[in-house]
């Protein structure tokens, strides 16, 4: 498939700044407080945006994507492993996205299970999963994952709850955007991927290691979205 323009979306100012640096910018519009920026990067018509952290600012910004004829979306940005495999620094490549905040286990629901809905864990499509792990093969060779992601407004920084979602929802890493993303391209029939790099391991240390390593794994994970740009058709 043929992408004609193409989607990326950082929740923090850290995950676009490199996108911002090096796309040939054609337009800037703003829409729902979100700022959208148009242009061209390694040949590609691109359009960029920071959606804020959380799932409702994700899912705003994905949709004011899609309205604006974007064909694939991609997400780049930084988590909290969840696989004990993982470090910092290490990339993970969504196979598909799960809610893990979403909890009515009381009503007899699965956790992660939105209630009354045909599907709750949103598959990445496999086109841009092949080619993300293409790139995270050339550059991070052996410190690369495909898994699910798990998302939720929690930052996670406890062993007790990287057990938990390691053992009930089988979640690779954990973050806050992903899986709205997800949702929201899978109701638009939309492909997409997110591409993750571990600036913590989500537990007690989770904090500060975020507060050390973010630059630098929102730097890889942006070097993994500039590498799939050349190679996508």
């Amino acid at each position: 498939m043929a992408y004609q323009k193409i989607g990326i979306i950082g929740a923090m100012v850290e995950e676009i700044e490199l996108l911002h640096k090096h796309v040939e910018v054609s337009g800037v519009m703003t829409k729902a407080g979100i700022t959208f920026t148009e242009g061209t990067l390694h040949g590609k018509h691109v359009i960029f945006c920071k959606s804020g952290v959380g799932k409702v600012n994700a899912a705003v910004c994905t949709q004011g994507l899609i309205d604006q004829g974007v064909d694939c979306v991609l997400f780049t940005g930084v988590a909290g492993a969840l696989d004990p495999e993982l470090e910092v620094g290490d990339i993970v490549v969504s196979t598909s996205s799960v809610q893990h905040d979403m909890d009515v286990r009381p009503l007899g629901f699965p956790l992660g299970v939105i209630p009354f809905q045909e599907i709750s864990e949103f598959p990445a499509d496999p086109l841009l999963v092949d080619v993300a792990v293409q790139a995270a093969e050339s550059h991070f060779a052996g410190r690369y994952r495909k898994g699910k992601i798990l998302s939720g407004d929690q930052f996670i920084a406890s062993r007790e709850a990287v057990r938990t979602l390691r053992e009930e929802l089988q979640g690779t890493c954990a973050e806050m955007e992903g899986a709205a993303l997800a949702q929201v391209c899978f109701m638009n029939d939309i492909p997409y991927v997110v591409i993750r790099s571990m600036s913590d391991k989500a537990d007690g240390g989770a904090p500060e290691s975020f507060e050390t390593f973010t630059v630098q794994a929102a730097n890889n994970s942006y070097l993994i979205i500039e590498t799939m740009l050349k190679k996508l058709a």
